[in-house]
């Protein structure tokens, strides 16, 4: 086995320990530059303990057995500490130590999310439609959640103008939630990309979609939000967007929520009065994306275990 092929296989053997806190261990890993050597930290008492076997060598000859299953069946999975990873998700607290992904996994550095309640109204998914089409014509990466209302009408929109849209699902990769979302997911697929932080198989839960909501807001370069009671996921994305340095824009409807006018009068967020002034903001920030030289952290150099 390859260095970084046994790099990625301890990344997966530390992840799937019990009680193992995932955001700990991407952290730990970057910092100190190996897998290899963290899981042989964790499980040096245990080595210690049974001398005559190596526990090392089976967690990892388990682990690279899953990586090729998942591969094999055309699933993409990239550590946080790869070339091909995203590199704007290592500047988040949360920083995902996997994705899974389906379609062509690229860096996105013009990407924006749009994003809003299930329950949307007739005006909100015009609006969402609309952010969309401009961003997918400015070849802006549409981000979104790939759930009801707000998300669908943006990945869809972005798809109708031949523009680029990723889904950052609060599933596994191989899940499809909601069902009824199964062609969009597949067609994304097809001509954008889905990703996903959790185990291929995993089912939705209560937790996941927050998580989804920090992956979502990590990877996008600004956050509109269209509609969103307190309850949203998507309110909870503003904050996690403004945690992590990246604008928001809202329209101000959303002032009659408590939270909206709290953040309102937070920097980095733009309220606005109607469509147009809404995408005349979105295009000043479209026009201050990256878009030279890359400024975005690169992939650390790993000291590769032999």
């Amino acid at each position: 086995m390859v260095p970084e092929q046994r790099e990625r296989a301890a990344l997966v053997a530390l992840l799937r320990r019990p009680g193992a806190k995932w955001q700990d261990i991407a952290l730990e890993v970057l910092e100190t530059g190996s897998a290899v050597a963290v899981l042989e930290s964790k499980l040096r008492l245990q080595d210690a303990l049974f001398p005559e076997t190596d526990p090392v060598v089976s967690c990892i000859a388990d682990a690279a057995e899953l990586l090729h299953a998942w591969e094999a069946s055309g699933i993409g999975v990239h550590a946080c500490f790869d070339p091909d990873y995203p590199s704007q998700l290592r500047s988040i607290h949360q920083v995902p130590p996997l994705l899974f992904s389906r379609g062509a996994l690229t860096h996105d550095r013009r990407a924006i999310a749009v994003v809003g309640t299930r329950k949307a109204s007739e005006q909100g998914l015009r609006v969402a439609s609309a952010v969309a089409t401009e961003l997918a014509l400015n070849d802006v990466t549409v981000v979104s959640g790939l759930a009801k209302g707000i998300d669908t009408a943006a990945h869809t929109a972005a798809l109708k103008a031949r523009g680029r849209t990723v889904a950052v699902i609060g599933t596994g990769i191989n899940r499809f939630y909601p069902s009824e979302n199964r062609p969009l997911q597949e067609q994304i697929t097809r001509e954008g990309a889905v990703i996903s932080q959790f185990w291929p198989d995993s089912p939705p839960s209560k937790q996941s979609f927050p998580m989804r909501n920090a992956v979502m807001s990590g990877y996008a370069a600004a956050t509109v939000v269209v509609e969103a009671p307190w309850k949203s996921g998507a309110r909870i994305q503003a904050r996690l967007a403004l945690e992590h340095g990246r604008p928001v824009v809202m329209p101000d409807q959303l002032l009659e929520h408590d939270w909206a006018r709290k953040y309102a009068e937070k920097p980095g967020v733009h309220v606005v009065s109607s469509l147009s002034e809404l995408l005349s903001i979105v295009e000043q920030l479209i026009s201050n994306l990256h878009t030279g030289p890359d400024t975005l952290p690169e992939a650390p150099h790993l000291a590769w275990s032999s």
